[in-house]
């Protein structure tokens, strides 16, 4: 929304509403007083005044002189508001004159408001379904109305009652514009039409031209000559300039062209003008490593992201989906630890308390390298939130806890480093991260490394939940997750079934490592390895037992499971999922190889 002096105030799903230097390109402040998605802003271009409203059902309204005058440090603003919505609230209008504000929502009624007073005027009853889009005329004695029930209503506030339902649409109308004059109403929704009909006799009506997508906003440009042009966005990325070529509805008289009283034949055929959008995700493929996602577009252009570090790692280009999902299949199970929605046309990952830290992988799967050549155990989860939130001062280890700290000496003085992130790997800093509640609703939405700002870090401390805290800012890591399993002989061994003891251990661990478990402890073949041992007249080091029992328990003992025998590079839950494929706990059988 434009006001003078080259301002744009804008609303978001992320709950903000922004103030915009338009000739500079540059956001001068953001208003967070919303508490979820702001779905609609009004402007009484008299009164240099704005109302803006969403799924929290206020509706507030901001002086633009006092907007235009903030600064992103300095943005506290006081604000009027209008309460009484008992739903969420999708549309919004208010006339020139800033004498009457009108709301629509899913409560399926407009209310009315004088905005001088805040006082409740009327409600008016009649749609059957979510009010989507709102005009008022100049004065604010009618107002237009589009719903998701397929109508156009007009009404008169003075008589507080609807005067006419038109009914052009097959479906849902998401979109109005009128002419100044308030005489002929441009209507687009869910059929993808745009329709341009005369409000005094409704049976006179151009079908202006047809989208290919559902229409979402228009916006009528008054500014160019005759013939005047409409803009319009849909589902679809692209914005379309339709060139309203033989049609002279602004006239107050309402003359039409002798080709223009059609209604099923389009007026336009193609776009005058096209603005591309960024293209958007309709597919995706989460891969068996649950790190790694594959993307298709709406170009077909197929791409592989990292979710781990926030980013695209490939473009692989118009290649077959499908065929892609099979070369990079790799039979390795990780749990589910996020969940992925497109509903924006992004990557969008959810993290949730329930199953954040399902994922432990060794460090070595995953890529990382430590400095001291071990392999520790990481969380995936944990891992992600803590590079999320790395420019958050309350993440960084306290720099006088010299322990957990490097110390370098520089000039005989001594330089603290402080430890940000999770030391593996870092997010680009542009990623945007929500804060949310388990229904959704919006609690913060910042970018990355805005978390630094002295206002961001304020209404984090009061936004992250206890449980991101924990791994964050107290570097709590969760425990392993376990898994249960029998352990018994093969049938083809001889050997007798034993009790049937439950045995629990790290969902992780490689099959190896019972094989190894098995060696020493059931079948007791370690009198081999002690004998060789001896000849050498050497006691061997620990290290030496533990490499000659895992190399002995791989040429000694085969695992099973289903009678399919075992990778010992596979771990148990890989086994599980894959092989095993039923409930109850697992079971394993182990058998000597034959010499």
């Amino acid at each position: 929304m434009e006001c003078k002096s080259a301002q744009v105030i804008s609303a978001s799903s992320d709950t903000t509403v922004k103030v915009w230097n338009a000739h500079k390109g540059f956001c001068m402040s953001t208003l967070r007083t919303h508490k979820d998605y702001v779905k609609a802003l009004a402007y009484a271009k008299d009164k240099e005044l704005v109302a803006s409203a969403g799924l929290d059902r206020q509706i507030f309204l901001w002086d633009v002189n006092t907007l235009t005058a903030l600064t992103a440090s300095n943005n506290t603003v006081t604000t009027s508001s209008l309460s009484g919505n008992k739903d969420s609230i999708y549309s919004l209008a208010m006339n020139q004159l800033g004498t009457i504000i009108v709301s629509g929502s899913t409560e399926k009624v407009l209310r009315v408001w004088d905005p001088r007073t805040c006082a409740k005027l009327m409600k008016l009853k009649g749609h059957t379904d979510n009010v989507k889009a709102l005009l008022l005329n100049r004065d604010g004695t009618q107002c237009l109305s589009g719903s998701s029930d397929g109508t156009i209503r007009l009404w008169s506030l003075g008589q507080q009652r609807c005067i006419a339902t038109y009914r052009v649409h097959d479906e849902g109308v998401w979109a109005l514009q009128v002419n100044d004059a308030f005489t002929h109403v441009y209507s687009g929704g869910r059929d993808r039409k745009i329709y341009c009909t005369d409000l005094r006799n409704p049976d006179i009506r151009v079908l202006i031209c047809e989208e290919k997508a559902p229409v979402l906003k228009m916006e009528l440009d008054r500014s160019a000559d005759p013939p005047p042009s409409i803009w319009v966005a849909t589902t679809k990325s692209t914005v379309n300039k339709w060139t309203l070529k033989g049609i002279h509805n602004f006239r107050a008289s309402g003359d039409y062209d002798n080709d223009c009283t059609n209604p099923i034949t389009p007026l336009c055929t193609q776009p005058d003008q096209v603005i591309k959008g960024g293209a958007s995700i309709i597919q995706c493929h989460i891969l068996n490593d649950k790190r790694h996602i594959l993307t298709k577009d709406t170009n077909n252009n197929v791409a592989y992201w990292d979710v781990l570090k926030a980013c695209k790692v490939e473009d692989l280009g118009k290649v077959d989906f499908e065929d892609e999902i099979k070369k990079r299949f790799k039979m390795v199970y990780v749990p589910n630890w996020f969940s992925v929605d497109l509903k924006t046309g992004m990557l969008t990952i959810t993290l949730d308390e329930s199953d954040c830290f399902a994922a432990w992988v060794s460090a070595k799967d995953a890529g990382f390298s430590s400095p001291d050549g071990s392999d520790p155990k990481l969380n995936l989860g944990g891992l992600l939130l803590q590079a999320l939130l790395e420019y958050w001062p309350r993440t960084h280890v306290n720099p006088m806890d010299e322990e957990e700290n490097e110390v370098n000496h520089v000039n005989g003085e001594q330089e603290t480093r402080v430890q940000k992130g999770n030391g593996y790997f870092q997010v680009p800093p542009h990623t945007p991260v929500i804060f949310g509640e388990a229904g959704g609703r919006t609690l913060f939405r910042l970018l990355c490394r805005d978390s630094g700002g002295e206002t961001e870090s304020m209404l984090l401390n009061e936004t992250v939940p206890q449980w991101v805290i924990d791994i964050t800012v107290d570097k709590n890591m969760p425990k392993f997750n376990k898994i249960p399993f029998y352990l018994q002989p093969h049938a083809s061994s001889g050997a007798k079934t034993l009790k049937k003891d439950r045995l629990s251990a790290s969902d992780m661990l490689q099959v190896r490592k019972v094989m190894e478990h098995v060696y020493e402890k059931i079948i007791n073949l370690d009198n081999e390895s002690q004998t060789t041992s001896s000849s050498n007249n050497e006691k061997p080091g620990e290290q030496e037992k533990e490499e000659d029992i895992a190399v002995l328990a791989e040429e000694k003992i085969e695992l099973l499971c289903q009678d399919q025998v075992l990778d010992p590079n596979m771990d148990l839950r890989t086994v599980k999922h894959f092989i095993w494929k039923s409930g109850g706990d697992l079971t394993l059988h182990y058998r000597q190889k034959s010499t």
